[in-house]
């Protein structure tokens, strides 16, 4: 009979255990797809992606071409947006790729590829992340699977 209870409470122990630990895994985070984010393009950008940005290890996510890093998120990526042509936002290269830069809502910052058809957006917390880090981790995912076709500044062209 002892013996049956210590089996017993080592049962119930364990499978409290496994109960705490599923309990403790973080939940897919809860992301909207972009219009485009059924293209090729934005498939190969997501499967290039890093598993860990600035300390940030990668998340899943519940909406197509997206990422995410941190926990809370700290990093989102959302490929699939329409193609940028033109802009008055400040333009930076970071990772090769030329972005632009939204910081209407500081401190979290939104960049938006610039000439790469479809867009892709990365925010990020800057109170918990590096933009540039970000920006130059995710640059080789965008690089090799969405081509530049042209440049946030151009020479004027002369006439």
């Amino acid at each position: 009979m002892f013996k049956s209870s210590i089996r017993l409470l080592l049962a119930s122990a364990t499978l409290g255990a496994a109960a705490a630990s599923l309990s403790a895994c973080t939940s897919a985070v809860a992301l909207d797809p972009a219009a485009a984010s059924n293209s090729p393009r934005c498939a190969a950008v997501v499967v290039r992606l890093p598993e860990s940005i600035d300390g940030n290890g990668r998340r899943e996510t519940n909406a197509q071409a997206t990422g995410a890093w941190g926990t809370p998120a700290r990093i989102i990526l959302r490929c699939g947006l329409p193609e940028v042509l033109a802009s008055t936002l400040p333009c930076v290269t970071a990772g090769g790729i030329d972005w632009l830069v939204d910081s209407s809502k500081a401190p979290s910052y939104r960049f938006i590829t610039f000439g790469r058809k479809p867009a892709t957006e990365v925010i990020v917390d800057s109170k918990k992340a590096s933009g540039v880090k970000a920006l130059d981790a995710l640059g080789f995912s965008i690089e090799q699977a969405i081509p530049s076709d042209r440049l946030c500044t151009e020479p004027a062209s002369k006439n």
